[in-house]
């Protein structure tokens, strides 16, 4: 490990040099492959200089103890000794964690679809509140939310929803809400008051661009009509809607968000893109059993994930066994700690996986 960090903080310094030089900046390209290099190494860098200030501090400490008579300046020495040898464990620990292997596509954009399962009309109102869950959290870090598709239902529901989350590292969070959630509550159109349980996916996909995925023309049958749903000028009025057929896995993407029909044509294909790019991450994760087995909820579709069980106030991660009694807040975007809890065991189940 020490010799591989040593390798890094002399790549790092080389990047540093490069950077100030004169005719770097002329070049782009060049320029900001460096920038995002040295942005990676960079918190490697400063926790492994910590690090090796630390284990200076620890030599000099145990230097001067032996030559040290005085019963003060020993006691002190031995607390700084004991400091620095705890901090030199910790950080030891966290360089392990910033030298796992970086899923490549962590600092993408990311695409979300929800779709409601079992449950009828509830599922499709429990998909609209985790939709705006996400936006809440989204707005919250500072993160655009653009609307893709939806298919609503009259009473404030939704069968479907589609949105982009524009933000730096969208997907190395949201990777971890994949699956299926589960809503346990009593529906307002019971009135025995019996509690229900339904269900929606999540599916989180990384932005793929035009070099990711490769789109034959042939391949693609692309359909305009007019819009249809509640309101707006362009509804029945103008041909703005886009509908995209590709042939070869059976995938229908329809988009009716926008007025303009190149916008509705550029949002199809951006998630026609991100979905068969999914297929392809799918299909890497079924080839490499043992790699999902070690990830917490970014490999199977099909895996319960998390219960929502309104009468109790609470929310569970299952993968993580993580229950909280705060699901107001949760619902209201409030999600980070279960995030941070999923990334924490995940990289925890990764560096065991290193250890065998």
């Amino acid at each position: 490990m020490f010799d591989r960090l040593e390798d890094l903080l002399i790549r790092y310094e080389e990047i540093m040099s490069e950077l100030g030089e004169p005719g770097t900046a002329n070049d782009q390209d060049r320029f900001r492959k460096l920038m995002k290099e040295s942005s990676d190494l960079a918190p490697i860098v400063e926790a492994y200089n910590e690090y090796k200030k630390n284990k200076r501090n620890i030599e000099d400490s145990l230097e001067m103890l032996e030559g040290e008579s005085d019963e003060e300046m020993r006691r002190m020495l031995k607390e700084e000794l004991s400091s620095s040898k705890e901090n030199l464990a910790k950080l030891e620990e966290k360089l392990k964690i910033l030298l796992l292997p970086k899923d490549p596509n962590d600092d993408k954009n990311v695409i979300v679809e929800i779709r409601a399962g079992a449950g009828g009309d509830e599922a499709a109102l429990f998909a609209a509140e985790i939709y705006r869950m996400y936006v809440h959290y989204a707005e919250g870090r500072g993160w655009k939310v653009e609307m893709m598709e939806a298919d609503e239902i009259g009473i404030g529901g939704m069968k479907s929803v589609s949105f982009m989350i524009t933000g730096q590292g969208a997907y190395s969070v949201m990777k971890y809400e994949s699956g299926v959630h589960r809503v346990q509550r009593v529906p307002e159109t019971e009135s025995g008051g019996r509690i229900h349980t339904s269900t929606i996916s999540v599916a989180v996909m990384p932005e793929a661009e035009d070099v990711d995925v490769v789109i034959d023309e042939k391949d693609i049958r692309i359909d305009v009509m007019r819009a249809s749903g509640n309101g707006g000028q362009c509804v029945n009025t103008t041909d703005s809607a886009v509908r995209l057929t590709h042939y070869p896995t059976g995938i229908v993407i329809y988009s009716q968000t926008e007025k303009s029909q190149l916008q509705n044509k550029a949002k199809a294909f951006a998630l026609l893109r991100a979905k068969l790019y999914d297929l392809e991450q799918q299909k890497a994760h079924d080839a490499e059993a043992e790699l999902r087995k070690s990830q917490i909820g970014t490999g199977d579709r099909s895996e319960k994930i998390r219960t929502y069980n309104f009468p109790q106030g609470r929310v569970t991660d299952h993968r993580i066994g993580l229950t909280l009694y705060k699901l107001d807040k949760v619902m209201d975007g409030d999600i980070q700690e279960i995030i941070d809890a999923c990334i924490a065991a995940d990289q925890a189940a990764k560096l065991v996986r290193m250890g065998d």
